[in-house]
């Protein structure tokens, strides 16, 4: 066994039981052994603009909280790569669950030989892990993870929603959404099995409690159908029963799809919501996925005439981007309407400067915020998804 090994296995040996302060401590003493004089460890909050560092017992470093958009962890964060100064004697580590970028680890030690540079990586990935396997549980972390309270209703959806991004070597799935301290209506889900990737998004009406609790009722009407083996027809209409049954008062509209990622196969269920687009080659290609909408889930409707599903076949490097109403009505201070073509050329622009599928939407979302002067009028929310096959189809 190698020095790094016999590192990382006590680390993970010793980790099974330790509180939240106790992870970085671990991480840290692990980090001397391999040659390193201090770790940091950083978690990006919720709406993606600020990184928190985690409490230590040796207390919280000078640089405790760093903006995402120009500090160099920042940078580490949005490009997914390491960053150092030109004194060369610290650096910044990407931590990343999957592709789910989740903060960064800052090294520091007399000489980051690449060799270290190598071990912190796969240190900051096992840090990562044990983040992420004890954050469900051990509010520290989560709250490390706010820059203020949350609303009942978005504490009520954010338990239920997923990793903002997910994916394999040919299919990319992420998602934002807004206000993510007062969310209310809006949800997303998406779940890769095998080579099928399914994404849904939900938007309840209102910005309520109610309005959480439709959302979060959906989602799990979605989870229950499809792991029973439902179709996307099935999952529409459970959801569709379920809100009837329980919040009667409630309608929701929502996108239910999914892709084979081996063959581009692209189908979907639109119920009332804006249809997706589709961008090919750096260009929105309109109107080729708008279909006729079914009604709103919650009328009971689609228990006896499941809502139809539409076909299309992908081509490699296409981007399906969905999202809810809330995005194009969003107005800036002046009354002006972000709107459809704005959103499309935004992710172009963004995509074609070489931003990531989730760094793309962090900023979208961002500007969106900003157009709206920081209060946005109801919930927005955008998933994207990028094919982007291995090898031919």
């Amino acid at each position: 066994m190698s020095r790094t090994e016999g590192v990382l296995s006590e680390l993970l040996a010793r980790s099974h039981r330790v509180s939240a302060r106790e992870i970085t401590v671990l991480v840290d003493e692990a980090g001397r052994r391999l040659g390193l004089s201090g770790i940091h460890l950083y978690v990006a909050d919720v709406q993606q603009g600020q990184l928190f560092a985690l409490p230590h017992v040796r207390g919280l470093p000078a640089d405790d909280a760093l903006d995402i958009d120009s500090s160099l962890g920042g940078l580490a964060y949005r490009s997914q790569r390491i960053q150092q100064p030109r004194d060369g004697g610290t650096a910044w580590v990407p931590m990343v669950d999957g592709i789910e970028r989740v903060g960064v680890m800052k090294v520091t030690a007399e000489a980051l030989t690449p060799r270290l540079l190598d071990e912190c990586q796969v240190l900051a990935g096992l840090a990562t892990l044990l983040i992420m396997s004890k954050k469900p549980y051990m509010d520290v972390l989560v709250e490390r993870s706010r820059s203020r309270p949350m609303s009942l209703q978005a504490e009520l959806v954010w338990a239920f929603l997923p990793p903002r991004t997910i994916g394999t070597p040919s299919v990319t799935s992420s998602a934002v959404l807004e206000p993510a301290y007062d969310i209310g209506g809006d949800a997303f889900d998406h779940s890769i099995t095998d080579d099928f990737l399914h994404v849904t998004l939900l938007d309840a009406m209102g910005h309520d409690l109610a309005s959480g609790g439709a959302s979060a009722i959906g989602l799990a009407a979605c989870r229950a159908t499809r792991r029973s083996g439902g179709s996307l027809s099935d999952v529409a209409a459970a959801i569709d029963r379920t809100l009837a049954q329980w919040i009667p008062d409630r309608l929701m509209t929502a996108v239910i799809a999914g892709l084979d990622v081996t063959s581009g196969h692209f189908t979907w269920t639109n119920c009332g919501h804006p249809p997706p687009l589709l961008i090919r080659d750096g260009h929105v290609l309109p109107q080729v996925l708008a279909r006729t909408p079914e009604l709103p889930l919650g009328l009971g409707f689609h228990g006896e005439r499941p809502p139809v599903q539409h076909r299309a076949r992908l081509e490699p490097g296409d981007r399906v981007l969905i999202y809810s109403d809330g995005v194009t009505e969003a107005r800036s201070p002046d009354g002006g309407l972000f709107g459809e073509q704005r959103l499309a050329d935004t992710v172009i622009r963004f995509m074609a400067a070489g931003e990531s599928a989730p760094e793309a939407l962090r900023r979208i979302i961002q500007s969106l915020v900003r157009q709206g002067d920081h209060a946005l009028r109801d919930d927005a929310t955008i998933l994207l998804v990028e094919w982007h096959p291995t090898r031919p189809s």
